[in-house]
């Protein structure tokens, strides 16, 4: 007899929106963590990008904690001589700075232009891939009635946006504007998170992938959770304990249990033997068929896909402990502080990943969320986080010799923009791609889990055969960042994978 309906393997974001769903149909639902608390890879973030509307309105999110400390952080683009640019609103509506004229009204184009068309690709997101070469029922009609709205556009724009929709976004920030701090601080939001650069072919379209999210009601907006990004897991795991789920920690799964092509089983690294009518990962999917199923269980083919899956995290996150507020040559703290002085900064930052290195002056974003919580953002004593681009997650060097090497360039880029910064450090923490992959145990380090690509994303992600949440066995789906439509503090893969399993098993 079952355990429980259904089971979810992973507590991270995509395992908790998994989870919500499947409660929300009425199934009794147990979700196993490898760790003490649930959360996942969301406690990198120390900003949100992006949280599904659909989690946030369902899981009535709201009434369970969560609220938002600032909904509309704005984004500093920093300079050496203290000349900065101040990005306002949501994703630069205004901005504040010296900033010529005919950038001005160049930049109100461009916005306008980049936001239309990733609004155009948001709906996308909260669907299943359809198999497209056959009639797939729903799926294929939802894509075909999204692709009219697109082609409604009328003509000059629908041209303008198949012109940009695989174009390289170095191509475009070069021919739409002239200011280095801005195209800079763009062209770092193009490639957070990803094995990009801003001059990478189809980059433009990571951009878009990002700035489509909605949060707090925004599009592109950014937002600081009140308590840091913990609250968002906090809130959706007390949202998931009222609907009756029942969320167990340090309970590793070491196998699941397939018979007769139906997943039936898991089985704990304690030994435990739990059954469920429904599984559902969250974990990376090498990790789910590899490991917990068994390459055995699997077509040589099948696994030659899944071991290709390309997962190379790119991104380092810094803690500094620090005596006192940093100076940013008079930068506002309540803000996103990025140091990307120039397309070409990015680029080259990137350029050294290809050759298993780093730069000796890495782009990033900082943030001190105590500056949040002061009126006037000015605070003593305080933490300040930092995602650095670009950390190569296979490091020539090996990144037990290499972390001191890297801390010590990151350091150094951040004395130039914060003089003094250094003297002031109490305490510091780098986590590389190497201690991601180790830690929550996502190949690579890759913060996606898979690589957001033009060759990985949609109905070919992660891979051709996995794209619709599903594997091989009845019964058992994909639900982790690797999924479509990616990764992100949003719980959109999650919440498709359970909404697509349960209409496959006929519950909805």
């Amino acid at each position: 007899m079952a355990s429980c309906d259904a089971i979810v393997i992973g507590g991270g974001i995509n395992g908790l929106a998994a989870a919500g769903k499947l409660a929300l149909s009425g199934a009794r639902v147990t979700l196993l963590e490898a760790t003490e608390q649930v959360g996942g890879m969301s406690d990198l973030a120390h900003l949100c990008y992006g949280l599904d509307d659909r989690l946030e309105t369902s899981l009535k999110l709201s009434s369970h904690g969560l609220s938002w400390l600032s909904s509309n952080v704005a984004s500093t683009a920093l300079s050496e001589t203290g000349h900065h640019l101040v990005l306002q609103g949501a994703w630069g509506e205004t901005i504040a700075g010296d900033l010529s004229t005919a950038d001005h009204t160049a930049w109100k184009t461009l916005r306008a232009t980049l936001l239309r068309n990733s609004a155009l690709l948001a709906p996308f997101k909260s669907m299943t891939a359809p198999r497209l070469s056959r009639n797939h029922g729903a799926p294929l009609w939802k894509l075909l009635g999204n692709g009219l709205k697109i082609r409604a556009m009328g003509k000059d724009a629908l041209r303008e946006f198949m012109r940009l929709i695989l174009i390289n976004a170095a191509d475009v920030l070069e021919d739409e504007l002239q200011d280095d701090r801005l195209k800079g601080l763009l062209a770092f939001d193009t490639v957070l998170g990803h094995y990009a650069g801003p001059r990478s072919p189809n980059s433009l379209l990571a951009l878009y992938n990002r700035i489509s999210n909605n949060v707090a009601g925004q599009q592109a907006a950014l937002a600081l959770p009140r308590g840091g990004m913990a609250a968002v897991a906090k809130a959706l795991e007390a949202a998931l304990q009222a609907r009756g789920v029942t969320i167990r920690n340090s309970a590793a799964v070491k196998t699941i249990g397939i018979e007769a092509g139906r997943a039936r089983s898991v089985t704990l690294a304690s030994g435990e033997h739990l059954q469920a009518e429904l599984i559902l990962s969250a974990l990376h999917p090498q990790t789910t068929l590899m490991s917990l199923v068994g390459a055995p269980q699997l077509d040589t083919g099948f696994v030659r896909r899944v071991q290709n899956i390309r997962s190379r995290g790119t991104t380092a996150r810094l803690r500094l402990t620090l005596k006192d507020q940093p100076d940013f040559r008079g930068a506002d703290l309540k803000s996103r502080l990025v140091i990307a002085p120039s397309v070409r900064a990015v680029e080259d930052s990137f350029n050294a990943v290809k050759y298993k290195t780093f730069s000796a002056e890495p782009v990033m974003e900082c943030v001190i969320p105590k500056a949040f919580e002061s009126q006037d953002g000015k605070t003593a004593a305080c933490e300040l986080t930092a995602l650095v681009q670009f950390a190569p997650h296979d490091l020539k060097m090996g990144w037990t010799k290499g972390k001191p090497a890297y801390l010590k360039c990151i350091m150094q880029q951040l004395e130039r923009y914060a003089p003094g910064i250094g003297k002031q450090v109490i305490q510091s923490g780098l986590q590389t791609p190497a201690d991601i992959a180790a830690h929550y145990g996502a190949p690579g380090g890759q913060w996606h889990h898979a690589e957001l690509s033009v060759e990985q994303m949609f109905f070919l992600r992660p891979a051709i055969g996995l794209a619709h949440y599903e594997t091989p066995f009845e019964r058992l789906f994909l639900a982790s960042a690797a999924m479509h439509p990616g990764g992100g503090v949003n719980g959109s893969a999650g919440w498709n994978a359970a909404t697509h399993a349960l209409k496959a098993v006929g519950a909805t």
